[in-house]
């Protein structure tokens, strides 16, 4: 029986690295593991069974800001390097930063991050990117399909996994997701989650823009943490994965979902109203949407003992657009990977509120 690979999960303390980390441990999968963050654990909102995860005998933990060579150098060299499988989940994932930050947190980092793993001979790195690099539109994306980033973030993305590809004699895979939601999510699904509960609180029908047949497909958080390991193993080096699972998600299968669990109607703008609206500016479209949202929430949290939470019903005016996130996310499967989450549905929505709940971050009793 072969030995247990040693893993270093750069950015491993966020929404994908704590549960690659849980997975990881959970199965007993790795002789060590390696976490690289610039968050401790401690203060980055885990539950207490996912920070019992980071004080398993098999992790160590190692603070670093991996845009610096010198934080580079220590964490691959931390508790005596030797790093088989390399896994980059640090690159910044906010939406709308200045493009200084993206270059710096993304771009050059994974382009830094690569070199290292090359040098210190690791057998496997995978770079996680975003199946938003592909050409918005109705037809699932392969991952052949034509590339045109519609986000900042995609744009530096797919900067970065060029900069992968380019690091001669790396053995690589580079990972494309499409929107990832589950336990810990606060970017993909939740804010409709969040603008949900406000709109039970106002007693108002929820409103999107343009059609409920545009296209923002989604996989599970754990769907993914374990594709990437499966990646590390059963990859072929230098090719480019797609994660999607079976729900061909939709704004409608979205909003069906909410309906059920707030008890609230839903509805859309249609294209020529969207189109209409967003003549002016979709920045000011975007910012009366949130007005309508964030002052609801703040009083819900408010009237139910919220008193400190990092959610928002906040969404970016970039995926405010019409572009639709399509994705064919089955040629991992054709490698023996099985998505354990292949469809969306209102229990694992559900999931996603109960976690934080428990955490103190959503009011108790807006659910149904």
């Amino acid at each position: 029986m072969s030995e247990k690979p040693r893993v270093l999960i750069l950015g491993g303390v966020g929404f994908v690295g704590r549960n690659l980390v849980t997975y990881l441990v959970k199965n007993n999968l790795a002789s060590r593991i390696c976490v690289a963050d610039k968050v401790l654990p401690q203060t980055a909102g885990l539950s207490a069974e996912e920070l019992k995860t980071y004080e398993s005998e098999m992790v160590t933990f190692k603070q670093a800001s991996l845009a610096k060579d010198a934080h580079i150098e220590k964490v691959f060299a931390h508790d005596g390097g030797n790093w088989k499988y390399v896994i980059n989940l640090a690159a910044v994932t906010k939406y709308s930063q200045p493009f200084e930050v993206y270059k710096e947190n993304i771009i050059e980092l994974s382009q830094k991050c690569a070199a290292a793993a090359k040098a210190n001979g690791a057998a496997r790195y995978v770079e996680v990117s975003t199946a938003q690099v592909y050409d918005a539109g109705k037809k699932p994306s392969v991952e052949t399909s034509s590339l045109k980033p519609w986000t900042q973030q995609a744009k530096a993305s797919l900067e970065a996994e060029n900069s992968v590809k380019a690091c001669s004699g790396l053995n690589y895979v580079i990972v494309r997701p499409a929107i990832i939601y589950g336990p810990g999510d606060t970017s993909g699904i939740t804010p409709r989650i969040i603008a949900a509960a406000t709109y039970k609180k106002r007693n108002k029908p929820m409103e999107f823009l343009w059609t409920k047949t545009l296209k923002i497909n989604t996989v599970h958080v754990r769907d993914v943490a374990t594709a990437v390991f499966f990646l590390c193993e059963k990859g072929e080096s230098g090719a480019v994965y797609n994660l999607a699972d079976k729900s061909e998600t939709d704004q409608g299968s979205i909003n069906k979902v909410l309906e059920e669990i707030f008890g609230i109607k839903t509805g859309f703008k249609g294209t020529l109203m969207s189109k209409t609206a967003t003549t002016v500016s979709m920045k000011t479209v975007a910012e009366v949407a949130n007005d309508k949202h964030l002052k609801p929430w703040s009083e819900l949290c408010k009237d139910k003992g919220v008193l400190d939470t990092p959610l928002t019903p906040y969404l970016d005016e970039e995926l405010l657009y019409n572009n639709g996130l399509s994705v064919d996310g089955s040629a991992i499967e054709k490698l023996g990977f099985k998505y354990s989450e292949p469809k969306l549905n209102a229990g694992l929505i559900r999931e996603v509120i109960t976690d934080f709940e428990a955490k103190g971050y959503f009011p108790k009793g807006v659910a149904s």
